[in-house]
């Protein structure tokens, strides 16, 4: 066997919820097969499962991976339910942080749940899944997942992970769902730092720094920076201020570590008028009004992951009942866009993930030096 890459490695020792005997094709062989099904674009078992009845793919994946035999829809279906999806999770966490060999001090990681919708109108499932993702946000790459009944379990979610994770020296920004005390003391014990949108679910607290802020005479005090930014005929001016003095903030000592409240105010300039909005945050760091504004906009990689996955791989639409094999292609889905975006920082590549994909799937050859971008 000509071996390419150790990405498939990392998931040979993924634990499976029955035994399998007598088969032609083993559980990891199946996996590499969906995983670089999925690095072609594919969207599901049918899909994946027909690629390697091309004779060209089916020699590259007997010559680089050592696989002769590929099982059908159904065998394939059959072995992916044996997979446990918390094994499975803990590999590809294994794999994410083999990336980084100085480890995750210095990155901001971003928080957010993804409902996968078709799930909820499926009888099988007794609510819709929702799925919490830690995205590593200046790689554009996911660390880790866990998987909740709804969405009201992702408070308690996001507080398992960073008990998963080694998380000292990092930022950890999320919405507002997880501006929770708790939640903040958790971070802080981790030798991490935070810093969280507040909105109504912390009233008073959103009330006090609202009420500060938008005092005219106490605002202008505060270190401020304004950036602008022009896109298709719509103008966005972005003015973040940030303040350390906090003393007067009732309930201060109940937010650990609690350093500084800052605050974002956005004006949208279109031919139809001028519209405004301001969010209100709290940080166990001090920051600057620079690095609340990059800290804050960085939030918002995750949602871009989401994004991603709907529109390159219509997860919303996925219609698969079994659960285990659900959470299954949404982690490979993320281990496929962690591989690409790997390459294009490694590179330097300004192709488009879709692009990438495409060539992928046209030319097995195309995957080789995506998947050597991901050798440790």
């Amino acid at each position: 066997m000509d071996k390419q890459t150790n990405l498939t490695d990392y998931f040979k020792e993924v634990e499976t919820q029955g035994t399998h005997n007598g088969y032609f094709c083993s559980v990891w062989e199946t996996l590499t097969v969906v995983i670089l099904g999925t690095l072609c674009g594919l969207r599901n078992v049918s899909q994946i499962s027909q690629w390697p009845e091309n004779s060209r793919t089916r020699a590259f994946l007997a010559q680089k991976f050592g696989i002769n035999n590929v099982p059908c829809y159904y065998w394939m279906l059959c072995l992916l339910k044996l997979v446990k999806p918390e094994s499975l999770n803990q590999c590809f966490m294994n794999w994410v942080q083999s990336l980084l060999p100085d480890g995750l001090n210095g990155y901001t990681l971003s928080f957010d749940g993804k409902t996968i919708r078709s799930t909820g109108k499926m009888q099988k499932y007794k609510s819709a899944m929702h799925i919490v993702s830690v995205h590593i946000a200046q790689l554009g790459i996911t660390l880790a997942q866990q998987t909740v009944d709804e969405k009201s379990n992702e408070i308690p979610a996001m507080r398992d992970l960073l008990s998963m994770l080694e998380v000292a020296g990092c930022m950890i920004v999320a919405d507002a769902l997880h501006c929770q005390k708790e939640t903040a003391a958790d971070i802080v014990k981790k030798k991490a730092d935070y810093l969280l949108n507040v909105k109504d679910n912390q009233a008073t607290l959103k009330a006090d720094i609202e009420d500060y802020i938008q005092d005219e005479p106490l605002r202008k005090a505060m270190a401020s920076v304004t950036t602008c930014e022009k896109n298709r005929g719509r103008l966005e001016r972005r003015t973040a201020l940030v303040t350390d003095v906090i003393d007067w903030l009732d309930g201060k000592s109940e937010w650990a570590g609690l350093a500084c409240i800052g605050a974002i105010h956005t004006q949208f300039t279109t031919h139809k008028g001028t519209s405004d909005e301001w969010h209100y945050f709290i940080s166990s760091r001090n920051l600057t009004a620079e690095e609340l504004l990059k800290h804050a906009r960085l939030e918002w990689s995750v949602e871009s992951m989401h994004w991603l996955l709907d529109v390159h791989f219509q997860e919303d639409f996925c219609r698969v009942e079994d659960e285990a094999v659900q959470q299954l292609f949404n982690m490979v889905r993320k281990i496929s866009l962690n591989a690409i975006k790997t390459y294009k920082l490694k590179s330097g590549s300004k192709k488009p993930l879709s692009n990438i994909m495409l060539n992928c799937l046209l030319d097995c050859d195309a995957m080789i030096p995506v998947l050597l971008a991901c050798e440790n």
